[in-house]
C-alpha cells in the first residue's frame, strides 16, 4: 500500500479543528504521519489540538509557533513528511472516512496522475450542508479551461502524487495557496477526477473565499505569472481574463458589492460567453438587493431541511 502524510495547517479555528482531526483519525485506510502545525492562532486552538491528538492512532508531530502564513506552513509540512502521496486538511474542514482509500487507489490506477480530486458538500458552521460544489459546476475531461475560468475544486477533496508537487511547492508571496499550483501542476500530467463527495469544505465568516475582490486578484496574478508555461499567448491572456473577470461579478453581486459589480461588468463586458449570459447577470444586478440576499437564505434554509447536518 501506498504511504501517505497529512498535513493540517491550523489558524484560529479553535470550534472546528476538533472535527476536522477526527475525520483524519477516522480514515478507513492508516497514514504514514500526521503533521499539525499551528501558524499563530491568537484563540484556543493550541489546547484543542494538544488535548484532540492524544487519541491520534497514529504517528504525529505537532508544531506550534509564530505565524509565517498558510502556503509558508504548507511548504514546512510538506518538507516535514514523506510517502508517495501527500493531502493537507484545512483546520475547518472535514474528509469523509473513506476519502484517502478512495483517492489512493485512484492515483495508484492512474500512474500519470499528479493528484485526484473530487466535488465535496459545503458547510457552515453547525454543520448543517448547505450545498455542494458539484451543483456549482462539473469538470471535464481536461480541467484548463474551467481552471482559467475560476472554477476550481475544493483543496480537501484533493491528493497529490509527492513526486509531481515537491517541483513546484506552494508560491509563498500568493495569498491564494492553490490556484497557481494547479496551474504549474497542469502540463505535468493527469488531474484524476473522482465522481464521489468524499469531503465538506466549511463556509463561515472568516474564510479568504468570501472575500471575492481578493480572489479575483489572485487569480489574475497566477494566470500572468503561469501564462507562458502553459503556452497562453499575450491574446490569449487577455481574453481569458475579460472572461475571469465578467464571471466574477456574480461574487460581487452575491456579497452586495453593487457599485463593484456594476464597473467590473462594464469593464469585463468583453468575456460575456454570450448575450443571453450578460442578460442575465445584468438581471440579477437590478434585482434589488433586499430581495436577492432573501432569495439566497431562503435557498440555503430549503438546503439544510433537504440535507440536515453532515454525517460521518
Amino acid at each position: 500500500m501506498s504511504e501517505i502524510s497529512v498535513l493540517v495547517p491550523s489558524y484560529n479555528h479553535a470550534p472546528f479543528i476538533e472535527r476536522s482531526l477526527r475525520s483524519i483519525f477516522a480514515q478507513t485506510i492508516p497514514i504514514k504521519k500526521l503533521i499539525v502545525i499551528d501558524d499563530g492562532s491568537k484563540d484556543e486552538s493550541v489546547a484543542v489540538i494538544e488535548t484532540v491528538l492524544a487519541d491520534c492512532p497514529f504517528a504525529y508531530e505537532f508544531i506550534k509557533r509564530e505565524n509565517r502564513g498558510l502556503c509558508a506552513t504548507l511548504n514546512e509540512g510538506f518538507d516535514k513528511t514523506g510517502g508517495a502521496y501527500f493531502a493537507y486538511l484545512g483546520s475547518d474542514d472535514v474528509w469523509l472516512p473513506t476519502f484517502l482509500d478512495e483517492q489512493t487507489a485512484l492515483l495508484d490506477s492512474r500512474p500519470d496522475a499528479v493528484l485526484a480530486f473530487g466535488h465535496g458538500y459545503l458547510i457552515d458552521e453547525h454543520d448543517n450542508i448547505i450545498d455542494r460544489t458539484d451543483n456549482w459546476f462539473r469538470f471535464g475531461d481536461d480541467v484548463l479551461p474551467q481552471l482559467l475560468r475560476g472554477e476550481i475544486f475544493p483543496s480537501a477533496g484533493v491528493l497529490y502524487r509527492r513526486s509531481a508537487l515537491k517541483k513546484y511547492g506552494w508560491n509563498e508571496n500568493a495569498l491564494l495557496e492553490d490556484y497557481e499550483l494547479y496551474l504549474n501542476l497542469y502540463p505535468d500530467g493527469e488531474f484524476a477526477q473522482n465522481g464521489k463527495l468524499l469531503c465538506a469544505w466549511r463556509q463561515h465568516g472568516r474564510n479568504t473565499s468570501g472575500d471575492f475582490q481578493l480572489m479575483l486578484q489572485e487569480h489574475l496574478a497566477a494566470q500572468q505569472r503561469s501564462a507562458e508555461k502553459l503556452g497562453i499567448s499575450p491574446a490569449e491572456l487577455e481574453s481569458v481574463q475579460h472572461a475571469i473577470k465578467f464571471r466574477a461579478v456574480s461574487g460581487y453581486i452575491r456579497s452586495g458589492n453593487i457599485r463593484e459589480a456594476i464597473s467590473l461588468f462594464w469593464e469585463s463586458r468583453k468575456g460575456a460567453e454570450s448575450l443571453y449570459q450578460a442578460v442575465k447577470i445584468f438581471s440579477r444586478i437590478a434585482v434589488p438587493q433586499r430581495l436577492f440576499q432573501w432569495n439566497r437564505r431562503r435557498k440555503r434554509n430549503n438546503a439544510i431541511a433537504a440535507n440536515g447536518k453532515l454525517r460521518l
